[in-house]
């Protein structure tokens, strides 16, 4: 059952109402949803032809419906009011949401609520998860499904019948938690089945692009599907949960679609059928052991490794269900083995050697040292280390519907990770790829055995693009910029200019991890439902008033201390502000200066802008077995008792 391609939404002050704005190639009788207003309830009723909505204040274009939202004072509706078409797969088109709205559900509701401070905070937090993050649908197409599994899905049904939020796969279903009171709905009241109002929206990366190598035309896509488990920003989401989830889990597929040679070529993506179907999937994920870090002001925060009595059955949970979804898992490590990553690279190896499992095959390599001096193509080193030990180019899914349907399935996965699951995970998931896809355009017969795309120059570059802007995409959705190393990517080699934006991105991943992640810590936390307003409250914020008042007093100091220099000298004279040949006036405030900048850099953690939703007060305070490099920007022990209970104390006040 594919989705209304869209609606109208009549808005009055008791109900909101959806009708479907035309009924496409269905047959199904149209209705349309009511969201009643004063009673905070949904339903549905038919559309009647020629039936026109009576006293409604306003209408508008809705391209789908994201979810209900419940905050602090009311309900909000959200829904997408605009939309761009990026990518056309197997005759369905695939959208950008591009512009949304967030519609009050209660009619009644006082309007100085929605004025009210936590409110007002939460919306913006709204806001800033909708825009910033790339939110990609389809009315027809599973986004959220590799295609070997809408394959394994449709084995022997009629998958057409089956609701597009049913097939999807829930780990991807980025808006689940605003859905859910539409599939609760759906489940407890089967005659009022709201499936073609429920729509599966994907956060992450999508391109689709019409290539051409050897007169051949066809398309190549790249997918990135981003987990909605224990999703969140760099530093603040780390390792692994109780439920097996890691951070940032994406799962990226590189597929090609294309059509007997004997067909006129295409001219553009609509034109290709997908006759002959081939993809390749690889994950990326955090190392799954308990661990973080602990902003504190300094480059490198402190790490935190937790020994806990938990991480075994964590990590079982975890390598059980990608096993199960994936087959033999090959996790590739790229942790550095010296310095400050090591405690983290050995706490993963300790755990793995305990799993067991034989099909988890553990493979390290050294990314640091075996590429010293931008010698990237040495991953090939690694590509020679996996194929000895199972993995081969020719395990990835083909589905040839040209004559006799004939299906391969991919029976195994190379899980990349390095401390971020970025910057060199990108690379190595990038040649991985090329490698493979070389194998099935041989397979193909776009190119002969002994051939590759590395004599096709056009390509390579078009190539090396698509995934440059994939990697650019999962690392702003983690650590607010784009990817390092992306100019190798692109081109295949390492330049100044490169060098000089890894150094910039550096700068402002510093910046923004420090000052701003925080905020979108709880926009993550809040549209994925990790954290609720109907039964949680913001952490307030507990720092002393020397604490609070040190940064102005810095400005301040900075200030005057600056302002000497460009202001008249006499008044100074007159006040007899002067030691000698030397000003009293600098001297006192450019001490003050120092001063609070040191006690800043010594009390670093409370400086940091701290998520205010689900702040990790354990990891922060860390104390029991395990391993932490320091107390960095933390005066006093690991854990103040005085500290977290006038935290709680304050919290439970706002309550």
């Amino acid at each position: 059952m594919s989705l209304w391609p869209g609606f109208t939404c009549h808005v009055s002050k008791d109900v909101f109402t959806f009708v479907p704005s035309n009924r496409g190639e269905s047959t199904r009788p149209m209705q349309k949803l009511i969201v009643d207003r004063r009673a905070n309830a949904l339903r549905l009723e038919s559309v009647v032809p020629g039936e026109e909505i009576l006293n409604h204040e306003k209408k508008f274009i809705v391209h789908g419906i994201l979810g209900i939202i419940s905050l602090h004072t009311t309900d909000f509706l959200i829904v997408i009011t605009n939309r761009k078409k990026v990518a056309n797969i197997v005759g369905a088109n695939v959208y950008l949401a591009t512009d949304f709205r967030m519609l009050p559900v209660k009619s009644d509701a006082d309007p100085t609520l929605l004025r009210h401070p936590i409110e007002k905070g939460l919306l913006a937090l709204i806001k800033e998860s909708l825009y910033s993050g790339p939110l990609y649908f389809s009315y027809e197409f599973d986004l959220t499904s590799n295609l070997q599994r809408q394959v394994k899905l449709g084995a022997g049904k009629d998958t057409a019948a089956i609701p597009l939020w049913r097939r999807a796969d829930t780990r991807f279903f980025w808006n689940y938690g605003l859905q859910k009171r539409f599939i609760e709905f759906t489940e407890i009241n089967p005659a009022e089945d709201l499936s073609a109002f429920i729509m599966p929206v994907l956060f992450g990366f999508l391109e689709v692009k019409l290539a051409t190598i050897t007169g051949r035309s066809f398309l190549l896509g790249l997918i990135a599907r981003r987990s909605r488990f224990r999703a969140g920003t760099r530093y603040f989401s780390r390792g692994i949960d109780t439920e097996g989830h890691v951070s940032n889990f994406n799962e990226t597929e590189q597929f090609i679609l294309l059509d007997p040679p004997k067909k006129p070529e295409p001219q553009d993506m609509e034109e290709v059928e997908g006759k002959l179907r081939m993809s390749f999937v690889q994950t990326r994920g955090s190392v799954p052991v308990f661990w973080g870090e602990v902003n504190n002001l300094r480059y490198k925060p402190d790490l935190v490794i937790e020994d806990s009595h938990l991480t075994m059955p964590a990590i079982e949970k975890h390598m059980s269900e990608q096993v199960a979804i994936y087959g033999k898992n090959y996790l590739v490590n790229l942790v550095n083995q010296k310095g400050y990553e090591k405690p983290v690279k050995e706490a993963y190896e300790r755990a793995v050697s305990q799993l067991g499992n034989p099909l988890v095959q553990y493979d390290y390599f050294d990314f640091h040292h075996e590429c010293k001096g931008m010698r990237f193509d040495r991953v090939s080193i690694l590509l020679e280390q996996l194929q000895r030990e199972g993995l081969s180019s020719t395990d990835y899914f083909s589905l040839d519907l040209n004559s006799v349907p004939r299906l391969q399935l991919q029976k195994s996965v190379v899980r990349t990770n390095c401390m971020d699951c970025l910057d060199r995970t990108n690379v190595v998931q990038s040649a991985i790829a090329r490698w493979v896809l070389n194998a099935q355009l041989h397979s193909a017969g776009i190119l002969a055995p002994s051939d590759s795309i590395d004599n096709y120059p056009q390509f390579l570059h078009f190539y090396r693009n698509v995934w440059a802007d994939h990697a650019d995409v999962v690392s702003k959705a983690y650590s607010g910029t784009g990817a390092l190393k992306t100019d190798y990517t692109r081109t295949g080699k390492r330049s100044i200019e490169g060098a000089l934006q890894d150094g910039i991105n550096s700068l402002t991943r510093y910046v923004k991890n420090n000052f701003f992640d925080g905020k979108r810590q709880d926009a993550y936390d809040l549209i994925t439902g990790a954290w609720d307003p109907q039964f949680e409250m913001p952490f307030p914020d507990t720092r002393s008033w020397s604490v609070q008042l040190m940064p102005w007093l810095f400005f301040l100091s900075l200030f005057f201390f600056t302002s000497f220099f460009f202001l008249d000298p006499e008044p100074v004279r007159a006040h007899k502000l002067e030691v000698g040949p030397v000003s009293a006036f600098p001297i006192i405030w450019g001490c003050t200066a120092l001063f609070s900048l040191i006690f800043i850099w010594q009390h670093g953690v409370e400086y940091v802008c701290w998520p205010s939703l689900r702040r990790p007060v354990r990891l922060i305070d860390f104390v029991g077995p395990g391993y932490y490099s320091g107390l960095h920007g933390r005066k006093g022990t690991p854990a103040d008792p005085a500290r977290l209970a006038k935290a709680r104390a304050a919290q439970k006040k706002m309550q």
